[in-house]
């Protein structure tokens, strides 16, 4: 049983935390971040989208469309189910009820590969899976993100949000070494696993090969153990009961989603901070997609390379989340912010560039290191900008912003390579659509320059600059 944080709203909206949540729902909080990247590493950056795109020989367009649509459906959907979060003051069950959707729609993702269809159809289902899996993946994220303000008072939300940051990334290390053994029976770095060791492992259904398609079904088991502590031992603490739930509307959601569109001229900075992170998350986003294909296309990387280079340049994203997340608190969440997109647009740049594999490796560590500075930053930046009780509303239009951006990206990036430049060679059309990424990276830091560098928080140790 864990102990209710002391938590006191005030009549402006905002709330103090006096007492934090105990340690156990912190941590339980904190480890979801943990099971997320899990999906995200294995499903979203390595495996599938390798999988699509050579093991079916399908490119990348299938894969960038799927995409895209996914961020269609979150832009269609989250925020009135933001808005409806927001009038129940209630997170955990959106969080839950999408953590088992996307785990459910993964496990597809093993019969549909094993089914022995033609691989058209298995193309078609596969996709079809991988958004629905992609979709609760994302939809969760708001729900989660708006949790932190009940957990911790303000000043120390960007330590908290940092150490979910750095839990997500101990999480991708982990699911990688658990996962890796199904692609190809060995551990990464400790060579091939014995053949008892693999005969265990290939008990779990359509994980019986060697190949990519047998990641699908233990990533999705590892990432839902993962979150089972948030399902237990967090809470809502300001959730409203039942019989004060404010009548369901089908058009009030939509109603209350396009006033908070209107609201956010009531808070400085807040739309050009919403426009800011559309630029970035392009960026971000399209990297996650497509960085695997890109290290063996471009930089020529063997086949399964690509898990071990992304293994290693993950651990020194621990490190500097937890770091960032530091500074975020000590200087504002706005400067650290511009630190990180100036470091990125550079690093983006000379990735873009680079021929060296060994360069490539030194980059990628670089970029790795501040790779999670954006999300460690991004809430608590939000929470200086708006009312805390109003977070799930405006977490919601961040993911609006966000999932625009995963609309354009993909589609930029298969336009740049199958379209304009597809008479040339992949590693110049790639190498042209990274390039693109860096430009958004660039726009973005240049928006976040008017934006408020304001460290609002209550208390007795309240500051404003």
């Amino acid at each position: 049983m864990t102990s209710r944080p002391e938590i006191i709203v005030r009549d402006d909206g905002e709330i103090d935390v006096v007492r934090s949540a105990s340690l156990l729902e912190r941590g339980s909080w904190a480890l979801y971040d943990f099971a997320n990247t899990i999906f995200s590493m294995n499903i979203i950056t390595l495996f599938f989208p390798v999988w699509i795109a050579t093991d079916l020989g399908a490119g990348t367009h299938g894969y960038a469309l799927a995409s895209s649509l996914c961020s269609l459906l979150i832009i269609l959907t989250m925020p009135v189910f933001g808005t409806i979060s927001d009038n129940r003051r209630r997170r955990k069950s959106w969080v839950i009820g999408l953590t088992l959707l996307c785990a459910v729609a993964t496990l597809a993702l093993g019969p549909i590969a094993r089914s022995g269809a033609d691989s058209g159809t298995v193309l078609r289902l596969a996709l079809a899976a991988f958004i629905v899996a992609n979709y609760a993946h994302q939809a969760a994220l708001p729900f989660y993100n708006a949790m932190l303000p009940e957990l911790i008072p303000a000043p120390e939300r960007g330590r908290l949000s940092g150490l979910g940051t750095a839990m997500g990334y101990i999480g991708s290390i982990t699911g990688v070494l658990l996962i890796t053994p199904f692609f190809d029976n060995s551990l990464p770095g400790a060579g091939r696993l014995s053949d008892a060791t693999m005969a265990v492992l290939r008990r779990i259904p359509f994980s019986a090969q060697a190949d990519r398609i047998s990641t699908f079904v233990p990533t999705a088991l590892l990432s839902l153990a993962a979150a089972l502590p948030l399902f237990f031992f967090c809470r809502d603490h300001l959730a409203l009961p039942r019989e004060k739930w404010p009548k369901l509307s089908l058009t009030k959601p939509f109603r209350e989603i396009l006033d908070a569109l209107k609201d956010t001229r009531r808070h400085q900075g807040l739309l050009r901070f919403l426009i800011t992170t559309y630029f970035y998350q392009d960026a971000i986003g399209t990297t996650i997609s497509f960085m695997a294909i890109y290290t063996v296309a471009v930089m020529g990387f063997a086949r399964g390379a690509e898990v071990k280079l992304f293994l290693i340049l993950t651990i020194p994203s621990i490190f500097g989340a937890a770091l960032i997340g530091w500074l975020s608190d000590r200087f504002g969440p706005k400067k650290t912010m511009m630190g990180v997109l100036l470091v990125w647009t550079a690093t983006g740049l000379a990735i873009t560039l680079v021929h060296s594999q060994s360069w490539f490796w030194g980059l990628g560590a670089v970029l790795g290191f501040i790779f999670g500075g954006v999300r460690t930053t991004e809430r608590p930046l939000l929470l200086t900008l708006v009312p805390d009780v109003e977070a799930g509303r405006y977490f919601s239009l961040l993911v609006l912003s966000a999932r625009a951006a995963a609309i354009a990206g993909p589609l930029i990036w298969a336009l740049v390579v199958d379209v304009i430049f597809s008479d040339r060679p992949p590693e110049f059309s790639y190498r042209v659509a990274m390039g693109s990424l860096t430009l958004f990276m660039a726009i973005a830091a240049l928006l976040l320059l008017r934006v408020p560098d304001r460290r609002r928080w209550t208390g007795p140790a309240a500051t404003q600059s």
